[in-house]
């Protein structure tokens, strides 16, 4: 780690000598906290592949949520002085994506643009807040000693000029309308779709369900009671659907990534996604996502933006700025209802909003030039450096497909469900023997009470599961193939007397079959004729006990039985084959 004090090589006195590459010029990162950062490099990067320009950062130190600013600079290789020390050098320009600190005491120009979808926000008291307006739009973050900080000052959206205007005058001429970087690039992400499902672990025909939260108590994670995150896990059925949790810096790093980890063990070991914030995870799974529960964070705006079907999951009024997009968002879009549940009011979300006049016009609210952010904020940055701009014409930059590293640890058990299940009769030829059974799996560490989602429900667990509620309440375990137990084994073994009263223990066999003993001694083995993306050894096992429950299993040796299965309202159908044996 660089010497406390110490400057980067090229703000030596003779870093020239010593520099493998002398730039030409030089600009200054204004950091106030991760969001900031993270924002800050979406405009930094029309910078790239320009020998010409060398970047340098410096934090404010003026936020109370900083943490892990510093590590986040140093794990990036960014090259780093200190507020004071920035304050003496001679950078050509400097780039703030906040306005919190003593940004009028640098010597050289400043742009300031928006860290989030625009200029939504107020700071409530004991913020810096003195009046009420945009953060960011008023004269109290504009004005030093009369003084327009900033040379220039980077807009999203023409309708953000009105407001710039009634919360500060003197600032309207240094303004310049550049688009949404951060929106240009999901919109070119949108193609990629495929390729970022896939990276996240989604099966095909699986649903994303991506939670957005904020930071505060009013936001989906700390509102109190709201409770939508495990709401979503609980609910919405393991085969069909994948939920994303996609928390806010301040948030993360405020209570320590550590802490949220372990708060959200029992969703994550559940299945939920918990992407860190400061990576661009987060963009790639609303170019992959379905569904938005929401709230007054950017990250909805952007999502509504895309057109995703969005329920808020909670909504802080009182910090949103009257008459901005975000006003309009929290009045247009649902409040999650707790009377109601989640999956209805996700789908007609679904059904109504595409075609919804208000939310059409707050889609084009978040930028008034699409596709034209890279090019604007290039040249804006080129004019203030007295450099030509490179002849290649400037692009947004892609999304990266995220590493699979995000996935939470694999338990060395079978998470415990609850799976409910349908058998009916069909006269499809198709539907195997004239059987369908529907399924539906849901994580049991997510349940609370038991709800009507679950009723008859079946519970499905591991019999080495190291909490042992699980097993000793299950009606079907589970015994993966890499146990080493062998069915013939597992009669008359210390399994079937640890667990007396289960009814069925299922062996897992190769292509994600089973065998499947009962307590009466039959005996079924089960094969995938046809087997879908979600197919498993333990949807066979509760198919195997669906099937024995809804009426006699054939007890002749050799006797086969082809059922279709489902897993809920999943388009692609499997076909499974008992044989007793």
């Amino acid at each position: 780690m660089r010497e406390t004090g110490r400057l980067p090589l090229p703000l030596h006195k003779d870093g020239p000598r010593w520099s493998t590459v002398v730039a030409e010029r030089s600009v200054l990162g204004v950091v106030h906290n991760i969001t900031s950062a993270t924002r800050l490099l979406d405009l930094l990067a029309v910078f790239e592949g320009d020998e010409r320009i060398q970047v340098f950062f410096t934090r404010t130190g003026s936020s109370e949520l900083d943490g892990g600013t510093e590590e986040f600079l140093v794990a990036r290789g960014m090259a780093r002085v200190s507020w004071q020390e920035a304050l003496s050098q001679p950078f050509d320009l400097a780039v703030a994506t906040s306005r919190g600190g003593e940004l009028h005491r640098l010597p050289f120009p400043l742009v300031g643009a928006p860290h989030g979808a625009g200029y939504n926000k107020v700071l409530g008291p004991g913020a810096g807040s003195e009046k009420p307006g945009a953060f960011g739009l008023t004269s109290e973050w504009l004005l030093h000693e009369g003084r327009v900080v900033p040379a220039a000052i980077v807009l999203s959206h023409d309708e953000q000029l009105r407001r710039l205007a009634d919360g500060c005058p003197e600032a309207v001429p240094r303004a310049v309308v550049a688009g949404d970087p951060c929106l240009d690039q999901l919109r070119a992400g949108l193609p990629f779709r495929a390729a970022y499902r896939r990276a996240l672990g989604l099966l095909p025909g699986q649903r994303l369900v991506v939670v957005s939260s904020t930071w505060g108590r009013d936001s989906v994670l700390g509102a109190p009671g709201a409770d939508v995150l495990r709401r979503a896990l609980a609910e919405l059925p393991a085969d069909e659907f994948r939920v994303l949790a996609a928390v806010h810096p301040n948030a993360w790093y405020g209570h320590g990534a550590w802490q949220i980890h372990h708060w959200l063990a029992p969703l994550t070991e559940s299945g939920m996604l918990l992407p860190a914030p400061e990576t661009e995870t987060w963009k790639a799974a609303l170019c992959a996502a379905d569904f938005l529960v929401g709230d007054h964070g950017s990250l909805t705006m952007y999502g509504t933006a895309l057109g995703i079907p969005c329920v808020l999951g909670a909504f802080n009024d009182s910090a949103v700025a009257p008459d901005s997009p975000m006003d309009r968002l929290g009045r247009l879009l649902p409040r999650l209802s707790r009377a109601v549940p989640l999956l209805p009011q996700l789908l007609h979300a679904a059904r109504t909003q595409q075609e919804d006049p208000g939310l059409a016009a707050l889609r084009q609210s978040v930028s008034s030039a699409p596709g034209e952010s890279a090019r604007r904020l290039r040249r804006l940055f080129y004019t203030w450096l007295r450099l030509p701009e490179p002849a290649h014409p400037a692009a947004t930059r892609a999304i990266p497909v995220p590493s699979p590293g995000s996935a939470a640890p694999r338990l060395p058990h079978l998470p415990a469900t609850l799976v409910t299940a349908t058998t009916t009769a069909t006269d499809d030829a198709e539907s195997g023997d004239g059987v369908t059974v529907r399924i539906r799996r849901f994580p049991a560490t997510a349940q609370r009470a038991q709800s009507r989602h679950l009723a008859d429900a079946h519970l499905a667990a591991d019999p080495d599961d190291p909490d042992p509620r699980r097993p000793r309440s299950a009606d079907v375990l589970l015994v993966p193939a890499e146990r080493g137990l062998l069915p013939d084994e597992v009669s008359g073994s210390l399994l079937t007397r640890r667990f007396p009263g289960c009814g069925l223990v299922a062996v897992e066999e190769a292509g994600d079959g089973c065998t499947a003993l009962f307590g009466d001694g039959t005996r079924l083995r089960a094969r995938w004729a046809e087997r879908p993306a979600w197919a498993s050894f333990a949807v066979a096992a509760s198919v195997a006990y669906a099937w024995a429950r809804s009426g006699p299993v054939p007890l002749r040796p050799g006797a086969r039985t082809r059922l279709t299965v489902r897993a809920g309202d999943h388009p692609e159908a499997g076909l499974v084959e008992f044989t007793v044996r």
